[in-house]
């Protein structure tokens, strides 16, 4: 099963709010989905971003591809207390 780390849309008609999900590739975009990851709020000013961290890095991991704009929101917002290996 190919996953995506993608965008769901959600909100009002011309208030579009979104929420990053893990998710089937074959699901529609506002279809099921395995994990809600984090949001993104366009509409705030600043635009606002919230992300669960560890399990986007767990998605990443295991081989879930994330579309171009997740993409530029991850590298946008990197984790704030990156996890230490030791």
């Amino acid at each position: 099963m190919a996953v995506k780390i993608r965008l769901a849309r959600a909100g009002a008609k011309k208030r579009p709010y979104y929420r990053i999900v893990a998710s089937d590739a074959r699901s529609p975009r506002d279809g099921r989905f395995l994990e809600k990851l984090g949001t993104y709020d366009p509409n705030q000013e600043p635009s606002t971003v919230t992300l669960n961290h560890a399990r986007v890095q767990y998605w990443l991991g295991v081989g879930a591809l994330p579309t171009i704009t997740v993409a530029r929101l991850l590298r946008n917002n990197p984790d704030p207390a990156p996890a230490v290996k030791g």
